[in-house]
Parts: C-alpha cells; sequence; structure tokens
C-alpha cells in the first residue's frame, strides 16, 4: 500500500506533515507531498490513515501498490 497526495485538492494546511514528517514533506511552494515512493508499512499505516481522517481537503488517500 501507498499513500498518496492530490495536488490538485492539497492546499496546505500541511496537518498530514505535522502528525506523520517521516511519511510526508512539505514542498517549496507549501504543499504537502509523500516522501519517497510513498510506501507504507504495518508501523506506518496507522499514521497514514491518521492523516487521511484529518486532511481538511481530502487529499490524501491511500491506494493498492499498483494503482496509479
Amino acid at each position: 500500500m501507498k499513500v498518496k497526495v492530490d495536488s490538485s485538492l492539497c492546499q496546505g494546511h500541511n496537518r498530514c506533515f505535522a502528525m506523520a514528517p517521516g511519511l510526508f514533506k512539505v514542498d517549496d511552494y507549501g504543499y504537502a507531498t509523500p516522501r519517497g515512493d510513498g510506501e507504507l508499512t504495518a508501523d506506518t499505516l496507522p499514521l497514514a490513515q491518521k492523516a487521511v481522517e484529518n486532511c481538511p481537503e481530502r487529499a490524501i488517500s491511500i491506494v493498492e501498490d499498483d494503482a496509479k
């Protein structure tokens, strides 16, 4: 599973980064992006789920590895 950020929805609130800085980074324009390829482990999945639940723009999703 991977975490994804829809850049067309993200408004730069960065709650995800505040909750899970190991999973997200902030780009030069202040928008969140996944670190690396966004791959999740059993340990990071709960953090990603919290980020999904707390994103006010619903820009974050968890997808299967083969999903685009």
